[in-house]
């Protein structure tokens, strides 16, 4: 994580990760707010939004950064792991916000040339405004994943889920 108080000081950390690590580099703003994940997966050639998720942070104190990194994803010891939950369960004034993301997921689907199954991870900040963080064209699909939980949220198995992946994957030839 990067915190740099001007673009110049932002530049010059670029550029030593970019020394560090090679290859080229980018930064994004942090937004504070909730965090939703919106899986995607292909029906009859279009995308079929899954429940939407949002990713909860419990118990961070003030001045942790609420982020869904490697130790929440992975970590089972660690704070961020044991304070990081996922949720299905919305109430009904979160409508408007998580129909508008829906919409975004869609377009993210076509304009990125989506197939199969994806995943667009947002953060709607204090005013309520949905930013898109990243479109994920090959989300994780082991049993505990976030886009496997959303699916089986909407009623379907592991087995249909494969099945409509491949489906979406076109003809196939036996070799």
């Amino acid at each position: 994580m990067i915190f740099a108080e001007d673009s110049e000081q932002l530049a010059l950390a670029l550029e030593l990760r970019q020394q560090t690590f090679g290859g080229e580099c980018f930064a994004e703003r942090y937004i504070e707010g909730r965090e939703f994940n919106l899986s995607l997966l292909a029906s009859a050639g279009k995308p079929e939004v899954l429940p939407p998720a949002e990713i909860r942070f419990e118990g961070y104190p003030p001045n942790k950064r609420k982020i869904v990194d490697y130790r929440a994803k992975w970590d089972e010891t660690s704070f961020e792991y044991i304070h990081t939950s996922r949720c299905f369960h919305f109430a009904p004034k979160d409508g408007p916000l998580l129909q508008k993301m829906i919409g975004i997921a869609k377009k993210c689907w076509d304009l990125f040339g989506l197939r199969g199954y994806a995943r667009v991870d947002f953060r709607a900040d204090e005013a309520g405004k949905p930013w898109v963080l990243e479109i994920n064209a090959n989300p994780c699909i082991s049993p505990d994943a976030g886009f496997v939980a959303a699916a089986m949220q909407g009623g379907l198995g592991m087995g249909e889920i494969v099945a409509r992946i491949i489906s979406a994957a076109g003809p196939h030839k036996n070799y």
